[in-house]
Formats: structure tokens, C-alpha cells, sequence
């Protein structure tokens, strides 16, 4: 058994921030940032363990680099749980058909989610592959590069022409003798009645 003192490195998989907290810890809050990795005591790792969801963070979207954490806390985890993102391109780039398959079917969530995000990224090429991703997961790889291409376009349009303005602004921006914001060349009439 694990000391409650032991540092574990745990990493966030996903592509969104996950946090928890804990009441028994002083209401300890935590937060990871997309990929970020923290070292936690196994102390707090068990006790996470114990709140509702933790387990569900523990396996879908947080990774334990520690065997004999995992074996406490997980009991047995598919080999997806350890995919990195070199893992993921991998499998993608280069792996069969039948092993994405096999990832989309056992994997936990935020390693799919992680797949789904390279996949866009690359982008990936492979058609049978993209038709796995979408029978699977429901993902449309083709809209979400579409939508990227689309973005990266509207980014780099370049507004054409000149700006002029329309009125002629004192240096000061507003002058102190009226409190106008903007001051004319014109000279004003002064009417008596």
C-alpha cells in the first residue's frame, strides 16, 4: 500500500480544465488547465477517490503516473488510459483501422477527446478513419477542419482602404474654454436677441 504522503504526478488528458474539491482537505479546490501535470499526494488522491465523480476524474480525464496508485484507486485500466499525445497521432497517422476502432470503443473520455482535437489538427486525411470517428463518437471531422479553415480565413482578411476622419480633434481632445470634445475651424456667430 501507498504512503498518504507519496507524490504522484497526475496529468490533465482533456481539452478543457478539470477541477475538483475536496471537503475532507480543508475544501481543498484544484484546478488543471488542459495538459497541464501537478504532483499530488496520494493522500489527496484516495480522498478524491472517495467524492462523488472523483473516480469518474480519476479515469476519464486525469492520469496517475504511478502503477501501483492506479491498481488502488482504478483497479485495471485499459491500455488507452495511458496514451499520450504521441500515442494518439500515432495511432492515427499510422495505426489500422481496427486499433482506432478499438481506441474509440475502450478509451476514457478525455483520451477521445484528445483524438478528436489531433484529429482536427493534423488534419486527418484518412476517410475510413474520419467515418469511425464520426459512427463512433458522433465527432464530424469534416466540419470541425471546415470551421478551422473558415476561422483561419476570416483571421486573415486585411481591411482595404484608408481611415479618414471625420472631424478634426484639438490635441487636447477637449477644449477647457467650452468643454467641447471636438473643436471646429469654423468661428462661431455670437446672435443677442
Amino acid at each position: 500500500m501507498i504512503d498518504n504522503k507519496e507524490i504522484i504526478k497526475v496529468t490533465n488528458r482533456d481539452n478543457g480544465h478539470v477541477g475538483y474539491s475536496i471537503p475532507d482537505l480543508n475544501n481543498l479546490n484544484r484546478t488543471f488547465a488542459p495538459g497541464e501535470t501537478k504532483e499530488l499526494t496520494m493522500e489527496e488522491l484516495r480522498k478524491l477517490s472517495y467524492i462523488s465523480g472523483g473516480k469518474i476524474l480519476l479515469r476519464d480525464y486525469l492520469v496517475l503516473d504511478n502503477k501501483e496508485a492506479i491498481k488502488e484507486l482504478l483497479n485495471n485500466v485499459e491500455p488507452e488510459y495511458f496514451y499520450t499525445e504521441d500515442d494518439v497521432r500515432n495511432l492515427l497517422l499510422n495505426g489500422s483501422l481496427d486499433a482506432l476502432k478499438d481506441c474509440l470503443d475502450y478509451a476514457p473520455v478525455g483520451t477521445i477527446d484528445l483524438l478528436k482535437k489531433i484529429a482536427v489538427e493534423l488534419p486527418l486525411n484518412d476517410i475510413e478513419k474520419r467515418k469511425a470517428i464520426l459512427e463512433i463518437t458522433g465527432f464530424n471531422i469534416d466540419n470541425a477542419v471546415r470551421i478551422n479553415e473558415e476561422t483561419k480565413e476570416d483571421n486573415n482578411i486585411e481591411v482595404s482602404g484608408t481611415k479618414t476622419r471625420r472631424v478634426n480633434i484639438a490635441n487636447d481632445n477637449v477644449t477647457k474654454s467650452t468643454g467641447r470634445r471636438v473643436v471646429s475651424d469654423d468661428k462661431y456667430k455670437v446672435i443677442n436677441q
